[in-house]
């Protein structure tokens, strides 16, 4: 069934510079709307802009506007979650012509097969000649690597792990192949997403206290051969022939070392985040 691409929800596209964008993902490739240009952005975007929290984790605002985007995201040498690395990469596949819609999913990473989380993560949808396909560089621990055909009980390879797409009652689950077994991540739909949806659900992963993003420290990033994860003090480094390295970082510069050199975030100048450091090793 095809769909109509639709505007961003979150901005304006003509107001993006894409040469910026292409230099701070290392994109030197094609600029038209096909399939091998997807899977080249996608893969140097995931593996170059880090997953990160430290705005809701330090109580400042995240903001989904395209120019707020550019400037933590592109020139300050930041990452985000997922309202924000996938809103940049739908503003910059817009920009090249693609026909990009908005979605929302469950986040089941981990949980009981019965939970029922509230839609709490953006992905994207992408239509090329007739076949609609997922991107989703915001999901951190365990980003897809490529694009993904929204096609049934298909093992799809990617630059990293293998994923499928399966149904769960009336809806759609994505799942990942670690260590030989399938672990879904989230569950999600078709119904398109408009900015008021994304605004609410911002508002709330980035301010409620229960949330996660407000209560822990949280980085991913890839690497063409391993993922890194940070959770408060916990380091851990997943090699994709299976191996595991597990470090517990002791001292705020530690943290701070692991952010710059591993995560490859450029940090805010900012006396809060020493402080926010030192309360992350004192709930150890």
């Amino acid at each position: 069934m095809a769909h109509e691409g639709t505007a961003h929800p979150t901005g304006i596209d003509d107001q993006l510079d894409l040469d910026a964008y292409f230099q701070r993902i290392g994109y030197t490739g094609a600029r038209s709307p096909s399939l091998d240009t997807l899977r080249r952005i996608v893969l140097h975007h995931v593996t170059s802009i880090p997953f990160e929290n430290l705005n809701s984790f330090l109580g400042w605002p995240v903001r989904l506007d395209l120019e707020s985007l550019q400037d933590k995201l592109v020139r300050q040498q930041r990452g985000g979650y997922c309202f924000e690395q996938n809103s940049l990469l739908g503003h910059a596949l817009q920009a090249l012509g693609f026909a990009v819609g908005y979605l929302a999913s469950r986040v089941v990473w981990n949980q009981p097969e019965e939970v029922r989380p509230p839609r709490s993560h953006m992905l994207l949808r992408v239509e090329l000649e007739g076949q609609l396909y997922l991107a989703d560089v915001g999901f951190g621990v365990m980003a897809p690597t490529g694009p993904l055909r929204l096609e049934l009980d298909t093992e799809q390879e990617t630059p990293h792990e293998p994923f499928r797409i399966r149904r769960w009652e009336e809806v759609y689950v994505l799942q990942a192949k670690v260590a030989g077994d399938w672990k879904s991540l989230y569950r999600f739909d078709l119904v398109e997403q408009f900015p008021a949806d994304y605004e609410v659900s911002n508002w709330y992963t980035s301010t409620h206290p229960a949330s996660p993003f407000v209560r822990s420290l949280l980085a991913a990033r890839v690497e063409p051969d391993r993922r890194h994860t940070l959770t408060n003090t916990e380091l851990n480094t997943y090699s994709l022939q299976g191996g595991r390295e597990q470090h517990v970082l002791t001292s705020v510069g530690e943290l701070r070392g692991a952010l710059q050199e591993i995560f490859r975030l450029a940090l805010p100048e900012a006396p809060e985040l020493d402080q926010a450091l030192q309360r992350v090793l004192m709930t150890r």
